[in-house]
């Protein structure tokens, strides 16, 4: 399991990456999503991806959109083009932040350490 700890900083990233590519998706979808691709080794809370989505409405970056399913009214979340942006933006950041990080955490020459 991935810590909380380093998904703080990513959950902003990975819901409008998923947006980006599917168009369209509800919570619940959502974090099955990240669960599948993940491998099982991130579970998103609700408590997590609700305030995180709704901070992303709140900045004009998706919208939500409620359907009627059956007898449930499913809220559905899509990127605005702004949100389109900033999820091109912030992937591109969140990759140079990792090779920043595998720069900084490389092994000293003659230390056996396997990170990935």
């Amino acid at each position: 399991m991935i810590s909380n700890e380093f998904l703080k900083g990513t959950l902003k990233t990975i819901i409008l990456h998923l947006l980006a590519e599917n168009k369209r998706m509800y919570g619940y979808e959502i974090t099955r999503q990240v669960e599948k691709l993940s491998e099982g080794k991130v579970q998103l809370t609700w408590g997590a991806l609700y305030p995180t989505l709704h901070k992303l409405e709140a900045d004009g970056y998706i919208v939500a959109e409620e359907y009627n399913i059956g007898k449930r009214v499913r809220k559905y979340y899509r990127l605005t083009p702004e949100g389109d942006k900033a999820s091109t933006e912030k992937v591109k950041e969140f990759a140079e932040f990792v090779r920043i990080m595998k720069q900084i955490l490389k092994p000293s020459p003659g230390l056996n350490l396997n990170y990935e």
